[in-house]
Order: structure tokens, then C-alpha cells, then sequence
């Protein structure tokens, strides 16, 4: 089964074909990371213009290096949300311009399963699981007894980590996108800040990097007005160990609790190497997946992929009068 996958949730312009579920044909994707980096962040409405620009010549560069005639594409899944409701419709109207175009049925997919499910190019995933999803845009833990059957049992009550990373590569002056910048001060930099490790009331799986943020924010400026300086790796350091040790224990923690048989990282801060190194650390019990970088970022590989599961477990398809969201309920959009 080839799936033809469209992303532009944000501000890259991606299109991918897969057979399958596994083996991935192309993956081209359009970064406008250059774009916005002069703003220190998205644009909503640069993104979704240049969205436009972008689109068609991505579809054509998938199907080129696929070596695959539109044609021969059985399915075509997109991401219908979450995300920036300007830049999610022009992916949408052009993956819908093909499907009517050559008769192939179309399927909305939630960009959420579509991180989660980035991991199954790679692994066999195996039910019962645990997925820890950390992005620019969330931090949730989500229990999962089956394809497609997700209950999120913790979620960030303020900044999403990703966020709160590039917020602190803000204030110690490294550019935009913070966080592999942040992560590589790290690995350069010793835990010599006395940041805090925000869990919350006991037993819960809900995060928040606000005050931690603050902590930082705080530390930095107390220092300046003191006069004195900030090793900024060792802050980034500091910053990291903080962050990695509450999200690993608490998705841990989840796992024994369920007994499962796999943990699952999914997201663009699953690429962080603070984050792999920790659970390496500190697990000893679980099988851990995580993508390879080209898939930790968003990309249309694991729409199509997560496309390829929902069509099995469902059997179902989409209209052309799909439409975009900027808020989607990742459990309400696949409740069972």
C-alpha cells in the first residue's frame, strides 16, 4: 500500500510516500527555520505564505525521488491539526486538490499520532505502551493499549518543554530554534545551578516548566545586576538535568505502574541527546524507541505512517470537506 503523506502544521512545507508503514520512498521536506529566525520565532502568516510557495514543487520533488507515478498512490493522509490554522489549510486544500484530482481516497490525521507513529518506521511497536510526546508545542504522557487507542493521563500545565527551551536560549543570547543549541551547551557545561525540579503534587504525571523557566530568568538577571557573569553552559547544563530528570522519571514511573512493554519518545525534543542519555541512565527495565533525527521534527514520513495504521485499525476514510483545526483532542479524534 503506498501512502502519499502531506505536513505543513507549522513552518516546514513536507511530502512523503511510504509503503506499507515502513519503507519510506521520500521525505522532502522545505525548512523556513532561515525565514523566521530573524523574528526569534514563527511567523503565522510568513509560514503560511510561504506554505504556498513551497507546496507544489515539494509534491513534485516526493514523487520524483520516490520514482512513483501520482497514479499508483493508494491513499493520501494529511495532518488536519493541530497547529497553525493558516499553514495547515494549504497543506490540506493541495493533498484534497490531489485526491480529487486522481480518485485516491483521503484520511485526516492528527499530528500528535503522527510524532508517535514516526517511531514505527524503525521499531515494531509494541502494546502496552507508554509514549512521552515533548515538542516546541507539547509535553504529554500517553498510555496506549493498542494502535490508535491513546489516553493521556499527563500533560503540561503551562509551557510546553520545547518552549520553555527556546525561551531560555533567549535569555543567554543563543539564536533561534534554542533548543540543539541549549542541548549543546549542555554536553559542554557542568549541573552547577541549583534549579528546581518541579514534580508537582505527589503522583502526578502533569509537568511545568514555567517556574523553572522563571528560575532561570531570575538567576540570570540577579547575576547581572550584581555585576557578575553566567557560565552559560553550565546554565544550559543545569537547565537540561532539570528538565530530562522530571520527564524521565515520571514516564518511568507510568510504565511500571502499567506494566508495559515499551516506552515511546516522540516529538522534536525526542532529537535532544540529554534526553536519550538520561533514559539510558536511569531505565533499566523498559525497551526505549526513539526516532532517528530526520523523523524527531516534523515531517510528512510519519503522517503517511500514522495514515497507514489508522486506515488498518479503521478501515475508514475522510470526505473533501475535511477541514483544518489549530486545536484537535488527540483522545476525542480517535476515541474507540
Amino acid at each position: 500500500m503506498l501512502v502519499l503523506g502531506v505536513e505543513s502544521s507549522c513552518d516546514e512545507t513536507s511530502v512523503s510516500i511510504v509503503r506499507d508503514g515502513k519503507e519510506v520512498l521520500s521525505n522532502a521536506i522545505h525548512s523556513q527555520i532561515d525565514i523566521h529566525k530573524k523574528f526569534g520565532g514563527v511567523v503565522p502568516e510568513v509560514a503560511s505564505r510561504n506554505h504556498v510557495y513551497q507546496v507544489s514543487m515539494i509534491f513534485e520533488e516526493a514523487l520524483q525521488e520516490a520514482k512513483v507515478k501520482p497514479e499508483e498512490i493508494d491513499l493520501v493522509a494529511v495532518t488536519m491539526g493541530p497547529g497553525l490554522i493558516g499553514s495547515l489549510l494549504v497543506g490540506l486544500n493541495a493533498a484534497k486538490a490531489f485526491a480529487l484530482l486522481y480518485k485516491k481516497p483521503i484520511l485526516g490525521v492528527h499530528h500528535l499520532a503522527g510524532h508517535i507513529y514516526a517511531n514505527a518506521i524503525e521499531h515494531d511497536m509494541k502494546f502496552p505502551a507508554v509514549s512521552l510526546l515533548v515538542s516546541g508545542g507539547n509535553t504529554e504522557l500517553i498510555y496506549m493499549k493498542d494502535h490508535f487507542d491513546f489516553e493521556v493521563i499527563g500533560e503540561t500545565l503551562d509551557d510546553a518543554v520545547g518552549e520553555a527551551y527556546d525561551k531560555v536560549a533567549r535569555v543567554i543570547g543563543l539564536p533561534y530554534p534554542g533548543g540543539p543549541h541549549v542541548d549543546r551547551f549542555a554536553h559542554e557545561g557542568e549541573d552547577t545551578y541549583a534549579l528546581p525540579r518541579v514534580y508537582l503534587e505527589e503522583g502526578s504525571y502533569n509537568f511545568s516548566f514555567s517556574g523553572l523557566k522563571s528560575a532561570v530568568i531570575n538567576l540570570v538577571h540577579n547575576k547581572e545586576q550584581r555585576g557578575e557573569s553566567v557560565d552559560p553552559k553550565n546554565l544550559c547544563a543545569s537547565f537540561q538535568a532539570a528538565v530530562t530528570e522530571v520527564l524521565v522519571s515520571k514516564t518511568l514511573r507510568l510504565a511500571k505502574e502499567k506494566n508495559v512493554k515499551q516506552i515511546i519518545v516522540a516529538g522534536g525534543v525526542s532529537a535532544n541527546k540529554g534526553l536519550k542519555e538520561r533514559f539510558t541512565k536511569d531505565n533499566t527495565d523498559f525497551e526505549i524507541c526513539i526516532p532517528s533525527i530526520k523523523y524527531c521534527t516534523d515531517n510528512a514520513a510519519m503522517i503517511a505512517v500514522a495514515g497507514y495504521y489508522q486506515y488498518q485499525k479503521f478501515k475508514k476514510c475522510d470526505d473533501l470537506s475535511l477541514n483544518a483545526y489549530a486545536s484537535l483532542d488527540l483522545e476525542e479524534l480517535y476515541e474507540i
